[in-house]
């Protein structure tokens, strides 16, 4: 048996790569399932479930770190942030049961646009020239996705963008608390907060689910939970500039599922406006990777410590 010496082990860019990849696939695996659950009760009540079996996958965490994880000094921007999240899951959820699930990938990949747009509404971020450019080709690439004037607006198309731009506020705020709170309790406080916000609303369109409705949903919850931690776990190990790029394994992943699963094909128009779309996003992280490090190397060079 050869044994292999350190030099063969994986770099941390590559276990980065993986692990993003990985993320994608149980994303896209999640999108299917929210289907497949959405098929035998109302998405509003998948929502409720995802948060609230995602509380019981968080809670061998909380019995091993105990209750002080979740500290915070911010609980009116986790209520906040919980609020708006609900809500861009509850659309997320009913618009994936409307149109093919490609699509509303394709569609999903706009987020980032808005949080740019509300950072600089919301935070008073200054926004560049090439921000500017990067976020023309993104609308060029949501127009083609959409088609207006040849294919007819509808509902689940409304709701997809009003789910990317909730997620896109929502990410705006997610920056504010990762200034003071950890990972861990951003995540479990969102699953813990949205699960009475979903509940609520779910209780409208109850219907109890069979027993192999529960497998469903136990599975889209296990999903969504491993594809946040790979996620989160890939930008801790790489720079987010190298680790973007993967994102755009969601829409491959997820045509390839709706085919097999749904039979749906999708059309040239949604990779060709994906395609752009996820450009644009990759330039903008890129630019401002590129940025930060030219900061911090221009602060060492003068002796001061890099900006937080």
């Amino acid at each position: 048996m050869v044994l292999l010496d350190r030099s063969h082990a994986l770099s941390e860019p590559v276990k980065a790569a993986l692990l993003m990849i990985a993320g994608m696939l149980a994303f896209s695996a999640m999108s299917a399932l929210v289907r497949l659950s959405a098929e035998q009760i109302p998405s509003l009540e998948v929502a409720f479930f995802r948060n609230f079996l995602a509380v019981l996958i968080f809670m061998p965490l909380l019995a091993r770190r105990g209750v002080k994880i979740m500290h915070s000094p911010q609980m009116g921007l986790h209520l906040l942030r919980a609020a708006l999240g609900a809500m861009a899951m509850m659309s997320f959820f009913t618009a994936l049961t409307l149109i093919p699930l490609a699509k509303a990938t394709a569609l999903g990949f706009a987020s980032p646009f808005f949080a740019t747009l509300c950072a600089v509404l919301l935070l008073g971020e200054r926004i560049a020239l090439h921000r500017i450019g990067a976020l023309i080709v993104g609308f060029a690439g949501v127009m083609i996705v959409l088609r207006p004037g040849y294919v007819e607006m509808s509902l689940g198309t409304g709701l997809m963008m009003l789910s990317a731009l909730l997620i896109g506020v929502a990410a705006v705020l997610v920056k504010k608390l990762s200034q003071t709170d950890t990972p861990e309790s951003i995540a479990i406080w969102m699953v813990v907060l949205q699960t009475p916000i979903t509940f609520a609303a779910a209780l409208f369109v109850w219907e109890w689910p069979t027993l192999q409705t529960l497998g469903w949903l136990f599975c889209l919850a296990l999903t969504g939970t491993i594809g946040h931690l790979c996620w989160t776990r890939a930008i801790s190990m790489a720079d987010v500039s190298q680790l973007q790029p993967f994102e755009f394994a969601k829409l491959p992943f997820v045509a390839i599922i709706g085919f097999f699963v749904f039979s749906e094909v999708p059309s040239i128009w949604i990779w060709v406006g994906g395609a752009l779309i996820f450009a644009a996003n990759g330039y903008i992280t890129h630019r401002e990777a590129r940025l930060v490090q030219r900061s911090k190397s221009k602060a060492a060079s003068h002796g001061r410590p890099p900006p937080i």
